[in-house]
């Protein structure tokens, strides 16, 4: 797992997730077309840090910008992205009621 610090957050990044799929499962917002490189849809600011490309991007990219849609950190990367909502955190509630038979013939 990797670092990935942006705007207003940090989160550590899943094991073969993308970046782009790491950020929306944190609540950030990407514009996104082909999730491949072609497009450059995805363009972000890298702040600092590296990243490696799963796939060579054909969209132009500037040396401070990086598609997160086909690359993953090298190291700890910060991003000019900020979160667009807060992810939904499940949780169970004192409320629940514990389900006593799972007998399925009782009408």
């Amino acid at each position: 797992m990797t670092l990935v610090a942006t705007l207003d957050t940090s989160f550590d990044l899943l094991d073969g997730e993308t970046l782009l799929e790491g950020l929306e499962r944190t609540g950030h917002e990407v514009e996104y077309q082909c999730r491949s490189g072609y497009c450059g849809s995805c363009r972000t600011r890298l702040i600092s840090g590296e990243v490696r490309y799963l796939s060579e991007p054909l969209a132009f990219i500037s040396r401070n910008e990086v598609l997160p849609c086909c690359c993953v950190p090298v190291n700890t990367v910060h991003l000019d992205v900020a979160q667009a909502y807060e992810p939904e955190q499940l949780a169970l509630s004192e409320d629940l009621e514990p389900q006593n038979s799972l007998d399925f013939t009782k009408a």
